[in-house]
């Protein structure tokens, strides 16, 4: 099999489903300037007319949207507002209830996405521009023409809005309907992107779609998504995500922002999504190509939240475009795989996990350290302390968290952040990290001796993999073991461990069902670092986070001078040690 393919996306227009639209409705402005271009489109790919003759009547079209005037069906104006106009309520029949209304405007604005979505996916010339500089092919939108393609209202009421657009496709090792059930399935869509989503539910299921292949499903959804450290400020999303099969063995998912004002869910948020999202092609039973388009505008304030060097790092590699999305479910996917082998690979033999579901329990507690340390860097309602490091970035970021969760200890929990400019590559970093052999040098849990890898389970990427230490300490006989998980992602690489007992590590090792054992996740996140000054230095942003077990009993608990002075000493003590480890290799 050729894994190179790419999607060729050579559909017509018809295929895609206008059922919403009835024959009878009024059109916006912006539905006849998109049929318009979809026309114009298919006349410049067939060569009918040159990119000039394009861009000229791009240009026409939309004039034309922007002076036609708008018939209003309905006996009274209908609210909400999405990547697309509807103040005019357009509907084929006056609807029997509110819901009836949202339902109708929530599935013409999708009708109208999906549209703007297959036209980005298939066409690259004149909308998308190369953007790599390597082999991988990176597209950005090229704005001018999308615009006159694709006229839309602004929604972020903010003077410095900042776009971000990206397309991106690959190969990805899963088969199509895993993949759709996976996106429809808000649990599933958090675990799949640990990295990159911190929190994903559904609002309202509008509906459910096909048996079997889940064609026509639609569900307003809330996302929150959030990379790297807590000085990276979320990003806070509501959408409508569609589902439909436009051909045998092809699929679209499209994401588009929508306010919800009909609901009052909640006030505008500073973060608006355009049609985006991805088609799928089925290639085999177990493979299928994806090609991913985001298109996102911020309200200039998250980029204000977020601290410089980060803001510089997440711009110029674009962190949360398409190819982040697709290589982070390519790493998932070779996980996946590893969790379904049907016998213990050789390299892992001796180790101390013996049988197929130890090994499937052990992985599936790692999975839920994961997931807890990225939701913990996301953590609001932050305290800033000054750290005791001249090198330190951002300072000592607080949170306390006393919601009770499962799977983590009862009472008062600190989650503290620090972050540490380091002037070596972040692949050394890493490499550092996970070396067990070196990890006496900065672990307090070591207690300056040697550690012992008692097991470990590969993940695909030689640096991905799980391993559970055990710490010696000469005359004393330790209860303590520390599982911990490694791997790089899209984004950075990570290092994230719990310490737990031998008993209940024990448990998952035999085999036994984890989800109820109480884990708290602490670690490291590397990252390159760069400065825009045309002296740019080799180096890193280490940022380091524990979260610790500061009360056990129930209620808030007052955070007080001596117990930020503890967590400062152990973030401080940590980080120091990690650096002039690394500067005396």
């Amino acid at each position: 099999m050729d894994y190179s393919m790419r999607v060729a996306g050579e559909f017509d227009e018809d295929d895609i489903d206008n059922s919403n639209r009835s024959s009878n409705m009024r059109f916006t402005p912006y539905q006849i300037s998109v049929d318009k271009a979809s026309t114009l489109l298919a006349r410049y790919s067939k060569k009918e007319i040159s990119l000039h003759e394009f861009k000229q009547s791009l240009a026409q079209t939309k004039e034309f949207a922007r002076n036609l005037e708008v018939e209003i069906p309905l006996k009274q104006e209908i609210g909400g507002s999405s990547s697309h106009n509807h103040n005019h309520g357009i509907l084929a029949n006056e609807p029997k209830s509110i819901g009836d209304v949202e339902k109708s405007i929530v599935s013409q604005i999708v009708a109208i996405a999906m549209n703007e979505l297959v036209t980005l996916v298939r066409v690259n010339e004149p909308f998308w521009t190369d953007s790599s500089s390597v082999k991988d092919e990176i597209l950005t939108l090229s704005y001018g023409i999308y615009e006159q393609a694709f006229p839309k209202p602004n929604h972020l009421k903010s003077e410095n809005v900042v776009k971000e657009s990206s397309k991106y496709t690959s190969v990805v090792n899963i088969s199509s309907m895993e993949l759709i059930d996976m996106f429809l399935d808000p649990v599933k869509w958090a675990k799949l992107f640990p990295t990159i989503v911190s929190k994903s539910e559904i609002i309202k299921v509008f509906e459910n779609g096909s048996m079997g292949n889940r064609d026509g499903a639609l569900q307003l959804m809330y996302e929150q998504m959030h990379i790297l450290s807590p000085l990276v400020r979320p990003r806070e999303f509501f959408i409508i995500r569609y589902c439909k099969q436009i051909d045998v063995g092809v699929w679209v998912i499209t994401n588009v922002s929508y306010d919800s004002s009909l609901r009052e869910i909640s006030p505008l948020a500073r973060s608006w999504k355009h049609p985006s999202g991805c088609l799928i092609q089925e290639m085999s039973l177990d493979f299928c190509s994806v090609t991913w388009v985001e298109h996102v505008e911020l309200d200039d304030k998250i980029h204000t939240h977020t601290h410089d060097l980060y803001k510089y790092l997440i711009d110029i590699n674009n962190l949360y475009g398409a190819k982040s999305w697709i290589k982070e479910f390519q790493r998932m996917c070779d996980k996946s795989t590893s969790f379904h082998v049907q016998k213990i690979p050789d390299r892992e033999s001796e180790g101390v996990i013996q049988t197929i579901e130890g090994r499937k329990s052990v992985m599936k507690l790692s999975h839920r350290m994961v997931k807890m340390f990225c939701e913990s860097l996301a953590l609001k309602n932050k305290l800033n302390f000054q750290s005791l490091i001249e090198e330190s970035v951002g300072g000592i970021n607080i949170s306390v968290d006393t919601s009770p969760r499962k799977g983590k200890p009862n009472g008062t929990i600190i989650c503290a952040t620090s972050t540490l400019l380091i002037p070596l590559p972040a692949e050394k970093v890493f490499e550092f990290l996970i070396d067990h052999t070196q990890r006496f040098k900065w672990d307090v849990l070591a207690y300056e001796n040697q550690v012992q890898e008692i097991a470990h389970i590969s993940n695909g990427h030689p640096r991905n993999f799980i391993s559970i230490i055990k710490p010696s300490i000469p005359g004393i006989e330790n209860e303590t073991m520390i599982l911990q998980e490694n791997f790089k992602s899209s984004v950075g690489s990570y290092v994230i461990f719990t310490p737990t007992d031998v008993a209940s590590l024990q448990a998952a090792i035999k085999g036994e069902d984890t989800r109820g054992m109480q884990i708290l996740s602490s670690g490291f996140v590397v990252c390159s670092s760069e400065k825009e000054d045309g002296n740019s230095k080799v180096g890193s942003l280490l940022t380091l986070s524990y979260q610790i077990l500061a009360s056990s009993s129930d209620g808030a608990m007052m955070l007080s001078a001596q117990t930020v002075s503890n967590v400062n000493n152990l973030l401080t003590t940590t980080l120091l040690k990690v650096r002039d480890a690394l500067m005396m290799m």
